[in-house]
Formats: structure tokens, C-alpha cells, sequence
């Protein structure tokens, strides 16, 4: 019988007033609307948040085992939810990723991060192989894959980005050396480094020098050297193959004044709109460029620019402490629980909500590319919600339980 004083209220506090303050917030972005639907967007999350809190209580009731048990039988379900959507899903702005019914949309790819948390962490919990095993880094990349081509597929880039995350975050908590992690990443690096040759010969010079270094052995350090050379050379094709959205994106973070009309429109109001905020700023439903509509999706992607403009650095300094404070929490956890299975899904789940606040805010800021990721628990969707409580729901039930095995 589940004791409730004996949970984790701070940490649950925290979360409530996370979600009160983006209700709030979401009412004050479409309060001068020009439509009663979009006014009304406040009312919806607020259904939401009630369906976000139900699936909380429930969850805390679940036995820890049961997760592990069906960790690959959710997973497999997920693939096949991805994979329907493709074919039955309703498209909304040239994108398949969501199942209609009525009134409520529901995006599989939300439940996959979760699908992949537990599928990881069994795998990585109960599998004998060492830590660098050449086998276990590939099934553990390859189970990270399927959900993130097939989420690629619809295309939805921004929520495909947080699966390498969640792979690279429980690569790391199972003792993958950071030196590991940076070698295997290096590819990436030297795809973005490519685009200009200086900064690619830079940053080759780098890597053979960590090479030389460290010696991480003659098979792995040719391999990594091969794959650097091969993804930098295949930058311009890749370039080319990318949608001419997709381009504009990377050329506005590079320098939003290129098309200020266009593209570049949002990073340029968002970041006048934290600006004009201030220290204190302008006030609840006084924010200038939310009232005029200058903000565009500034109920979901861009909540963080309403949160600058009408509360000002001390509003925006609250939520981050308030992020601060789930994260730390998480990770003590995460330390602390005698399950390998557990704790991997409670640094799987911090790794998800650290992203995805890092991006968010980054893209407002315009020192991340707009990709689309929402504010767990402040940015208008209800999917979004209920997956971001039940992460909590998550922690909470391995605080509880952290002696278990």
C-alpha cells in the first residue's frame, strides 16, 4: 500500500507549479487573439493537465517490475504505432505524426521516448557484454534507430534529435568512458565541421591529436579516423538532399538578418520580445510583442519568449531553477536506486527533460536552431504534458521504491 507522505513532495511541487505557470502563461499569449479558439488554448491545456495528473496517480500505483517486464513488449507496440501513423495519421503542415480522434490528436513519437528508455535500460541492465563491446553499442544503436527513421520519415527532425540523446545519456550512466562517447560522436562533428573546409581541417588537426593522446587502440583510432573523413566528405550531398526548409532553418541560426521577413522572422521577435522584458518585465497580458502578434507559435514553441517579455529575467531565472531543481533531484535518484533497470530509466528521463529545456530555450535565445522541441511541462500540447508527468511519475515511484531490486 502506497504510504503518500512518504513521496517525493518537493519534487512534485515543483512540477505543479512548472505546469500552473505555462497554463498561465498559454492564456496570457492568445488572450488578444482574434479568434475564441485560439483564446480558448489555456482551457484545453487545462484538460490536459487534469488527464496529465491522472495518468501521475495512476502510474505511482505500479509495481517497478511490471516496466521491466514489458520494457520490449512497449517498445515493439510503439514501432508499430510509428509505422501506422505513416499510413492512417492526419497530416497537419506536411507532417504525419499524429493520430486524429475528434477533438484530440495523439503523437506516438511522444510515447517512443518513453518506448526507448525502457528498452535501453533492460538491454543495458541484463546484457553480460563489457561496457565498449563492439555488440552492444551496435543493438543499442540499432533499437535507437528504428524509432528515430521512422519519426524522421513523417519528417519531424526536432523530435527524432532526442533519441540519440536518450542512447548517448544511458551509454554514458552504464560507464562508457567520455572519451568513448566524444569518438563515437566525432563523425557528427566533423559532418557540421565539413561545411567550411578551415574549421574541418581545425577540427581534424584536434582529433588526431586526442587520437595520439589517448590511444584508444589501432583498429578503433583508423575506424574513427575513416568515418571523420567519410561523413565530412558527404556534407555537400547531404546539403543538397536536405528540404529548402530545413536549409532556411540552419542559415536563420546562422545569421537571422539573411531573411528577417522569412525564416529569420521568429528568432529576431522572440529575441526582441526577451529583450523588451527586462529585469521585471512588462506584466501579465502586457507584453507588446505577444499583444500585437508579432511572436509567431507563441503558445508552444516560443512560450519561453512570453515567459522573458512579460515576467521578465527573474520570471525566466524561477522556471529554470524550478528545471534545475526536477534535474538534480532525478539524478540523485537515479545514484541512489539499488535497480541497474531503474536507475537507467531515471537518467534516461532526465536526459529527455534537460534536452529538451536546453533547445527550447536555446532556439528563443537564438543560439540553437528552431526545431520544433517543446518546454516540458509550460508549452501548449497535450502529449507533450502527459509525457513530461509521467517521466515524474516515473521518478517519484524509483524515489519510493529506490531500495528495490
Amino acid at each position: 500500500m502506497l504510504n503518500y507522505r512518504d513521496l517525493d513532495w518537493k519534487l512534485i511541487g515543483a512540477t505543479l507549479l512548472l505546469s500552473l505557470i505555462g497554463i498561465i502563461l498559454i492564456m496570457s499569449a492568445q488572450y488578444h487573439a482574434d479568434s475564441e479558439f485560439a483564446r480558448n488554448y489555456y482551457q484545453r491545456q487545462l484538460i490536459w493537465f487534469g488527464i496529465a495528473l491522472f495518468v501521475f496517480a495512476v502510474i505511482i500505483h505500479f509495481p517497478l517490475r511490471l516496466f521491466d517486464v514489458t520494457a520490449f513488449v512497449v517498445y515493439l507496440i510503439t514501432i508499430l504505432l510509428l509505422v501506422g501513423v505513416l499510413f492512417f495519421g492526419s497530416t497537419r503542415m506536411g507532417a504525419l505524426r499524429w493520430f486524429s480522434f475528434g477533438p484530440i490528436n495523439f503523437a506516438p513519437s511522444d510515447l517512443a521516448k518513453l518506448a526507448l528508455i525502457f528498452a535501453l535500460a533492460r538491454f543495458f541492465s541484463y546484457t553480460k557484454l563489457a561496457v565498449a563491446s563492439k555488440r552492444k553499442l551496435g543493438i543499442s544503436l540499432l533499437l535507437t534507430a528504428i524509432p528515430m527513421a521512422l519519426i524522421l520519415k513523417q519528417p519531424d527532425l526536432g523530435t527524432s534529435l532526442v533519441f540519440p540523446v536518450i542512447l548517448f545519456a544511458l551509454w554514458f550512466w552504464s560507464g562508457l568512458s567520455p572519451l568513448y562517447l566524444f569518438l563515437i560522436i566525432s563523425p557528427i562533428i566533423s559532418l557540421i565541421a565539413a561545411s567550411h573546409w578551415l574549421a574541418w581541417a581545425i577540427y581534424f588537426a584536434l582529433l588526431l591529436a586526442i587520437l595520439f593522446i589517448s590511444r584508444p587502440g589501432m583498429f578503433f583510432g583508423i575506424t574513427t579516423v575513416v568515418t571523420n573523413l567519410a561523413f565530412g566528405m558527404v556534407t555537400p550531398f547531404l546539403w543538397n538532399r536536405m528540404a529548402d526548409y530545413q536549409k532556411l532553418r540552419i542559415l536563420s541560426f546562422l545569421d537571422p538578418g539573411n531573411d528577417p521577413r522569412g525564416a529569420g522572422y521568429q528568432i529576431i521577435q522572440s529575441k526582441i520580445a526577451i529583450g523588451s522584458g527586462g529585469v521585471w518585465g512588462n506584466g501579465l497580458l502586457s507584453g507588446s510583442q505577444t499583444r500585437l502578434d508579432f511572436l509567431p507559435e507563441r503558445h508552444t514553441d516560443f512560450i519561453f519568449s512570453v515567459l522573458g517579455e512579460e515576467l521578465g529575467l527573474w520570471g525566466a531565472l524561477i522556471v529554470v531553477f524550478l528545471f534545475g531543481y526536477i534535474l538534480y533531484r532525478a539524478v540523485r535518484i537515479a545514484a541512489k536506486c539499488r535497480s541497474r533497470f531503474v536507475s537507467f530509466v531515471v537518467f534516461g528521463a532526465a536526459s529527455i527533460i534537460l534536452f529538451q529545456l536546453l533547445v527550447n530555450i536555446g532556439m528563443t535565445l537564438g543560439v540553437m536552431p528552431v526545431t520544433g522541441l517543446a518546454l516540458p511541462f509550460v508549452s501548449y500540447g497535450g502529449t507533450s504534458l502527459v509525457l513530461s508527468w509521467t517521466l515524474i511519475a516515473l521518478l517519484v515511484l524509483a524515489d519510493y521504491h529506490w531500495q528495490e531490486y
